[in-house]
């Protein structure tokens, strides 16, 4: 089971190379150059060299062409990297096929980023937590349902939705995509702090 007391911090969605984001997701930049840029700065602003952060996906979306140039400007990024991937990552395997994922694999590994599955169950101190790129979706029409977490009421940190909302009041759910925290990864003790206020407390060793 995944050890979320070893993370520092968790982030999603900074689409590294994608210009349509800045239009789909009304972010404040010009081109996509500034915007990459900003985002370099912002997750070196606040994230030490030593610390783990863990990305829930999309980290980019760049053509083939041009991958090779996202995935080097990363390895700008502080800290060690680890990777859920979303639907937009060349790894995913709800978008790609298992050709493409073990052809990518190792460029995404070759810039520093170490790849998880899609859906990490563990617990925060003592509290169970899970973490997927994907909300929980109950949706019969759902294209991303081989992925996608099941809601057993375990709280989830997730990405994908680009909103300004951090929390979900129709079930245990925490966005933690750059969209909602001023393009920022986010700092585990605020995870730490909703986790304290859901109804879940403790994590029982038949949970996992």
């Amino acid at each position: 089971m995944f050890d979320f007391d070893a993370v520092d911090f968790v982030t999603a969605d900074h689409h590294f190379g994608h210009a349509r984001i800045i239009e789909h997701a009304r972010r404040p930049f010009s081109d996509v150059n500034a915007m990459d840029s900003y985002l370099v700065e912002r997750w070196n602003s606040i994230v030490p060299s030593d610390a783990i952060v863990l990305h829930l996906g999309d980290l980019l979306m760049a053509s083939m062409n041009d991958v090779g140039a996202a995935l080097a400007l990363t390895m700008q990024l502080h800290g060690r990297r680890l990777l859920v991937p979303g639907n937009h990552d060349w790894i995913s395997r709800a978008t790609q096929t298992r050709t493409r994922i073990q052809s990518m694999m190792p460029r995404y590994e070759a810039a520093g980023w170490t790849v998880l599955p899609e859906v990490l169950n563990g617990s925060r101190r003592g509290r169970l937590l899970r973490a997927s790129h994907y909300p929980y979706d109950t949706s019969s029409r759902d294209k991303f349902s081989k992925v996608r977490p099941v809601d057993d009421g375990r709280p989830l940190l997730h990405g994908h939705t680009h909103s300004a909302t951090v929390f979900n009041d129709e079930n245990a759910a925490m966005h933690v995509g750059v969209d909602a925290w001023d393009f920022t990864p986010v700092p585990m003790r605020e995870v730490d702090r909703w986790l304290a206020s859901t109804q879940i407390t403790k994590a029982p060793q038949e949970a996992f």
